[in-house]
């Protein structure tokens, strides 16, 4: 199964901002790779909360569309989530 999430790339990181994007309901995540350069971006909650729950979802490729034009293959490297709530806090993508 193919997974295709939207996303914006963001400039402000740290604790402080995504604790805000969190509140928000969005999720902070980042994209890297050998060779390449890192990619700070964020997505809407909903838009990963019930794909997450597949097994496949951990390993396969997943399309990012960043800004609406540009797509991106990735696969999860690592998910954090919220100790009691049914919450994603933060994904680590690295280049498929």
């Amino acid at each position: 199964m193919s997974y295709t999430i939207a996303a914006q790339t963001r400039t402000a990181v740290g604790k402080g901002s995504s604790r805000r994007l969190r509140h928000a309901g969005k999720v902070p995540a980042v994209i890297y790779g050998a060779g390449k350069e890192p990619i700070s971006i964020e997505f809407e909650h909903k838009n990963i909360i019930n794909i997450q729950a597949n097994e496949d979802f951990y390993s396969s490729d997943i399309t990012i569309v960043l800004e609406g034009d540009k797509e991106v293959k990735v696969r999860v490297q690592a998910l954090q989530r919220h100790a009691f709530k049914p919450q994603v806090e933060h994904v680590d993508f690295t280049f498929a």
